[in-house]
Order: structure tokens, then sequence, then C-alpha cells
């Protein structure tokens, strides 16, 4: 990569690189594209005039969806983290002032011998020194990124508004109310090897939604054989998803624990605590949301109780403090039921966040 003059990079899916430079190359602006440099995925890097830059940018941007990111870089320099802080200084004049908040962006490709984080520290301490600029890390107004390349380092300046953020003043994280959650749910019996995929398929439901607990709520004596796979089963589903949410997720995904016990005691012993049973027999969810809101916002434990073939027994609907209705008219599957109940359980929660009068 050395004396590579990084004009553009532009961010791909995996597996799209190559179709991506294509079509650039396409476009009919003079440039020199490099999918994949040093078989980095989903990046491609085109070198091109300075004056020609923003136009190849728009017009990648209003051309090639398939490009998921296009920075136009300000400067290109070496990798090393003086030659980048200096760059980043010039970057800067014009675009971040002392009323700017800001923040610092780094990805790293290659063996430096320092991390990203070290990046953003000593880039933006520079940038404070010099411009009085605060730091603001959630909502900044503006981003200054780093691309680093092998021995090269691209930079540029864009507003905070041009990134997609997963979560946003507007939006409220509702994995902590989750945890209150208890999904009880009957046990789908029948042909183990089919038995153990539905298994497989709720646990890795409820391990999605981080519930606090699953419990399998069995009435009378059952085939252990079944039971066995069903049970199997929830524990491969849960363990899949934890093992992508473990690599994937900022903070430290709650593992899904799973409990046997008989409906009927279980009704007896969590007297007291709010019960939702969810059953074509209730009421439709958009008018019952606000109080399911309201029952898990101010409950330390609320169990949401699901049936498989035969449904929740009848008894038990007195012992509820709601019978809900996810879908009139339809009756979903077994393995949709509780993710199904869960989403209109976020739904709700979110707009109780919102407008909580």
């Amino acid at each position: 990569m050395g004396g590579l003059q990084i004009g553009l990079i532009v961010k791909t899916p995996l597996g799209l690189e190559n179709l991506v430079a294509s079509r650039i190359e396409e476009l009919g602006i003079p440039c020199r594209v490099h999918p994949k440099p040093s078989g980095y995925l989903g990046l491609v890097v085109v070198e091109v005039e300075d004056e020609a830059r923003r136009e190849l940018a728009e017009r990648i941007r209003g051309e090639i969806p398939e490009a998921e990111r296009v920075l136009v870089a300000e400067e290109c320099v070496e990798s090393d983290l003086e030659s980048i802080r200096e760059a980043a200084l010039r970057v800067a004049v014009g675009e971040i002032d002392a009323e700017t908040p800001f923040a610092v962006r780094t990805v790293r490709r290659g063996s430096q011998p320092y991390r990203s984080i070290d990046v953003n520290r000593i880039v933006g301490q520079a940038i404070v020194e010099e411009f009085g600029a605060p730091v603001n890390l959630d909502e900044p107004d503006k981003i200054l990124w780093i691309e680093i390349v092998d021995d090269r380092a691209a930079l540029g300046v864009i507003d905070g508004g041009e990134v997609w953020r997963k979560l946003t003043a507007g939006k409220h994280p509702l994995n902590r109310f989750f945890g209150k959650v208890s999904v009880v749910q009957m046990p789908y019996l029948g042909q183990p090897e089919v038995v153990r995929e539905m298994g497989s398929r709720i646990g890795r439901a409820v391990q999605m939604f981080e519930v606090g607990e699953l419990v399998v709520a069995i009435t009378g004596a059952v085939e252990g054989r079944e039971l066995s796979a069903f049970l199997q089963g929830l524990e491969e589903g849960i363990t899949s998803r934890y093992r992508v949410q473990r690599k994937t997720y900022a903070h430290k995904p709650r593992r899904v624990r799973v409990l046997v016990e008989d409906l009927y005691q279980l009704v007896r012993d969590r007297r007291g605590e709010p019960k939702i049973v969810f059953e074509p027999e209730g009421r439709p969810l958009p008018e019952v949301e606000k109080d399911i809101a309201d029952i898990v916002l101010s409950s330390d434990r609320v169990s949401l109780l699901f049936g498989s073939r035969e449904g929740i027994p009848k008894g038990v609907f007195r012992f509820a403090d709601l019978i809900v209705d996810l879908c009139p008219g339809i009756t979903l599957s077994t393995e949709y039921a509780a993710s199904s109940a869960l989403i209109g359980l976020a739904y709700t929660l979110e707009g109780k966040l919102r407008n909580p009068l």
C-alpha cells in the first residue's frame, strides 16, 4: 500500500467489493480503484484527483446502492501517530471550533504499534487543546473520521447526522425491561427430532430479547424422551444466539436460564405477581397495550404465559391479570408466539416511554 493516495473510502457489504469497484469505474470519472486492498473485506479505496473527489463521491452515493458509505478524504498521510495528529489538526480547520461538539472515530487495518482507541485519544486531545472544542461521543455535531489502511491514513470530517445510529436520544434501550420478563412456555411434544428443532427456535427467540428466564411449564406427566428433546433444543438455541451476542454486543449479554415447573404450581407460587396469558380468547393487543406497559414498568417480575398445541388451560385464565390476543383471526404457531409477544411488548414499552401520560 506504500505511496497510495487515498481520495475516497467506500464501505460495501462483504462480497460486493469487486462489483462496487466496477460500478465506480463505469461512472467515467478518471480514477484508480482498489477493491479489498491487502485483502481487507468490505472496503474499496479510490485514488482520484482532488478536484474530482466530491463529484465522484456524489455520483457513487446517487448511483451505486451497493456502496453503504462514501467518505471523502481531506488528507492522506503516513500512518504514524504524529503524522495523523498533524493531519487531523489541518482537517479540523474551518470544521470544528470552540462551539462544535465533536468525536473522533478511527478504523485501523494492519499491524500498527497502537490501537484505534490510542488514535482517538491523541487526536481528540489535540483538537481540544487547539480549538477548545467540547467532546461529545454520543451526539457530536462533527465527526473527525480516520481510516487506516496499512501504512496510509485517510482523514476527513462529516456531520454527526450523516451516521445512522442504532440508539439516539429519541430511542430507549429496552433490554433492561426484558430482564423482568419470565417467559412461561408449555413444551412442544412429539417426534424428538421435530421437538428439538422447535425448542431451538424458541430458545433463539427468548435469548434474542435476553429475558429474565424461560420456564418450561408442564401439566401432569409428560413423556421423558420428548421433554428431553425439547430442553436440548432450547439450550442449543439459547447458546447459539448467546455466542453471537457476546461477539457483537457492546454490553455483556444476559444468558437466559431455563427452569422446569408444573404450570399450576407456578401459578400458585406467583400469586400476587402479574401474569399475562397470550391466547386467542383474549382482547386484541392494541386495546391493552397501555395496561401491559404499566404492568411491566411497575413490576419486579412479569410472567408471560404461552401454550403449545393445546393452549394454556382455561382454569389458569382466572388467575391472569390480562388475556391478550396477539393477532385476531390468526393462530400463531408455537415457535412464533413468544417472539411475537416480545416484539409487541417492545412497541408498547417504547410508546409508553415516549408518551408517559
